[in-house]
């Protein structure tokens, strides 16, 4: 075949051209859900959408008026790459809810914490550096290391949060084959997606860890004020001010439309954020920084936290309690504290991405476990989030997914499970926390 007829057959002619990097960027299982979870009559269990109806849209609305009218001039204009210093002094506030004591020079306003990942992300890692993440871990980030093609190497989770003796193991595995670790990615309050918090003696174990072993941690927080019955733990940041960056957002908190996050770093890794940032966005949003800026000083952003932590946790008693109600004796699912999430673990030989056609047929979405892998495990779990439909809702899409998996037992009972791919068993190797959580 000449060069002509071969690219004329090609989806994407410009293949040869993309950097080696592009490699890495492949679509999450999270967004090719997108498209279908949407729709009306499907009820789904996907997303981690907040639900923002719980917000005064009233209030709101009359500070941006009030925004606009004001200071339509400044907030319309281009901004520091660093970000608007009276937030940055309002974010100080937010943190030391988390014992936090932080200087608004050491901050960066990023565009959400998604995008601070990428920053520090861009800024400590060459090609074949090792990241260690928790076993399972946020889809997002991994896309993220995935594109600066870092190595990822998965660390165990129980209903503690990390385990420290894993993490050693990791550390030292990872040296022995002559690979450079740049940071450990870890999310310690009501992990997305497992749903389990990191204990307070772990965090301390965790950081004398990565202390000894010249380690930094990247602490990512963006659920930590959404506790169901206690008050915010105190953040390893807190403890650690040189080795953690802590990574915030108000998308949880807030509204993730403004699109607004930030970064606490060290101060010399401070200067390298904003230079990063102003390659990459030149500066954030000052619009957005400024709307919520008069939305923390003009309304009771602290009672409306505690609004939605009670909305929350509703709907995530409602999601306990149809799966406790509905689901087969085999199935296993941890209970969280906090958060979106609930990580359930399926009967053996039943595998949530296989599944999950069926499901869609059904009207019920979820997300398959090996979307939060970085190796392919996780096909025998599956996260389901209880944060944006409302109870009713979520009873009846837990009902619907009960009704599929009984279909797959009943299918696998009568037929046998089907073999894997050569070379691939989808229930070998760790498959996420251990779900005996209650």
């Amino acid at each position: 075949m000449n060069e002509i007829a071969r690219n004329s057959t090609r989806l994407d002619s410009y293949v040869d051209r993309y950097a080696a990097r592009t490699k890495g960027m492949t679509a999450s299982e999270i967004r090719a859900l997108f498209a279908v979870a949407s729709r009306p009559e499907v009820v789904s269990l996907a997303g981690g959408m907040p639900n923002i109806s719980g917000l005064p849209l009233d209030i709101v609305g009359n500070a941006i008026s009030d925004l606009i009218a004001h200071q339509g001039p400044t907030a319309l204009q281009y901004g520091s790459g660093q970000g608007d210093p009276v937030l940055r002094e309002q974010i100080t506030d937010v943190m030391r809810l988390e014992g936090i004591d932080a200087h608004p020079d050491d901050i960066v306003i990023t565009v959400g914490s998604q995008q601070a990942v990428d920053l520090v992300t861009r800024i400590f890692c060459d090609p074949g550096d090792v990241v260690l993440c928790e076993a399972p871990s946020y889809v997002g980030a991994l896309g993220v290391f995935k594109s600066f093609q870092c190595d990822v190497v998965h660390v165990e989770m129980d209903a503690d949060g990390l385990v420290p003796e894993a993490l050693r193991q990791a550390i030292t595995a990872v040296k022995a084959a002559g690979k450079r670790i740049k940071f450990l990615y870890t999310i310690p309050n009501f992990h997305n997606p497992a749903g389990v918090t990191l204990s307070l003696a772990r965090r301390r174990e965790v950081l004398e860890i990565c202390r000894e072993a010249d380690i930094l941690v990247l602490e990512d927080n963006p659920y930590g004020l959404l506790g169901f019955d206690q008050e915010p733990m105190r953040a390893m940041r807190a403890d650690e001010a040189e080795g953690v960056i802590y990574l915030g957002s108000f998308s949880k908190t807030f509204a993730p439309g403004f699109r607004v996050g930030w970064a606490l770093a060290p101060h010399a890794v401070r200067e390298k954020l904003v230079l990063a940032q102003e390659s990459a966005t030149l500066c954030p949003s000052s619009f957005s920084q400024m709307a919520i800026s008069a939305y923390l000083r003009e309304h009771d952003w602290q009672g409306q936290i505690k609004g939605f932590r009670e909305m929350y946790r509703e709907r995530r008693d409602a999601m306990v309690d149809a799966l406790a109600t509905h689901m087969p004796a085999a199935c296993t699912w941890n209970v969280p504290s906090g958060g979106f999430y609930v990580w359930l673990t399926l009967p053996p030989g039943i595998d949530a991405k296989a599944m999950l056609p069926r499901a869609v047929t059904a009207r019920v979405a979820y997300v398959p476990g090996t979307a939060f892998f970085a190796d392919g495990f996780g096909s025998g779990s599956m996260r389901l989030s209880f944060c944006y439909p409302t109870p009713d809702r979520i009873r009846e899409g837990v009902r619907r997914l009960a009704g599929v998996l009984e279909q797959e037992l009943e299918l696998r009972e009568t037929f046998g499970a089907m073999s894997p791919a050569p070379g691939l068993n989808p229930r070998s190797g760790y498959d996420g926390p251990s779900t005996d959580m209650t």
